[in-house]
């Protein structure tokens, strides 16, 4: 009997006291979501009527110029010649329809709104296909738009800083960034861990990343790793220096930033509301020796390390 009194619950209990309680609820998360660093390194550059065209100097070596030696001696004539038609990209969209009941939206939007939720999810989304289209497109895509004269194989197939050092050569007036999946960044980590020439870290964006000759390794999932390999671009960026620029179309209807707009699309007889989510962008590289890539890379080459104990 004793024992029974001691047992009895002699205060209120967790379960019975959650009914009268309200839980802190966060916005909904996802996975997928990354920090998509490639549209953010990039310059952007506004295109009227969806069309941007890169036009370039025909012959640049029948410049003549001439340096005065304090003679009379007749100057050189010379001219520019430009090609007839330049290459032409045109913006793509990535695209899609939301969907929200407007019972749901009513009803069931404290404390997060439905429909904000709904559409945020979306775009970030929308945003990963962008950053996967900038790099993997086959009309546009920085891989797909690497000269020959600028594709290099890596010495031993895991990259190294001779590899690395290899893409400078082919990208070397002002590189901007490395751009390679984060397997590949780790492996290039361990390979200088290897010759005793750990890579310095700067902060870029409130982030870290690593350094190679002082131009930062940007990391991308975007890259695909197949059979244990993947590829490092190197860049240079901006119309100013003849490099990498991305391109988008300003001043759309409904426009939440760069390229991307959100238009609501009416409500059907079912009481559902649809919105549509444009992004506008594609990628132009200026001059040929703005990228370069280091093609089938080894991401699972690991080494062991001899340790010395005194």
């Amino acid at each position: 009997m004793t024992a029974d009194i001691h047992d009895a619950q002699t205060a209120l209990g967790d379960v019975a006291a959650r009914t009268l309680a309200n839980a802190t609820k966060t916005v909904p998360m996802l996975g997928r979501i990354t920090p998509r660093w490639l549209p953010q390194f990039l310059q952007w550059v506004p295109v009227e009527a969806g069309i941007y065209r890169v036009n370039k100097v025909k012959d640049g070596s029948r410049i003549t110029v001439d340096c005065s030696n304090r003679d009379e001696k007749e100057l050189p004539q010379t001219f520019v010649d430009y090609e007839e038609w330049g290459r032409e990209y045109m913006l793509s969209a990535v695209n899609a329809v939301v969907d929200v009941h407007t019972r749901v939206s009513d009803l069931y939007s404290s404390p997060h709104n439905q429909i904000q939720e709904q559409l945020r999810l979306t775009i970030e989304i929308i945003k990963e296909r962008q950053e996967s289209e900038l790099i993997n497109n086959s009309e546009y895509g920085l891989l797909n738009n690497v000269a020959p004269e600028q594709r290099v194989q890596p010495i031993t197939g895991a990259p190294t800083p001779d590899d690395l050092d290899e893409l400078i050569a082919r990208v070397w007036k002002q590189p901007a960034f490395f751009l390679a999946h984060p397997r590949a960044i780790a492996a290039f980590g361990r390979e200088c861990t290897r010759r005793g020439v750990p890579p310095p870290t700067v902060s870029i964006f409130g982030s870290q990343f690593i350094t190679w000759r002082g131009i930062p390794l940007v990391p991308s999932d975007k890259l695909d790793v197949r059979d244990g390999k993947s590829n490092i671009l190197l860049l240079r960026t901006g119309e100013n220096r003849q490099g990498v620029v991305g391109l988008y179309q300003p001043n759309l209807p409904g426009e939440q930033s760069l390229g991307l707009s959100v238009r609501f699309m009416g409500i059907n007889h079912k009481a559902i509301a649809s919105y549509l989510i444009s992004l506008y962008c594609s990628l132009a590289v200026l001059t040929e020796d703005a990228l370069a890539v280091l093609e089938n890379v080894e991401v699972d080459k690991y080494h062991e390390y001899a340790h010395q104990y005194v």
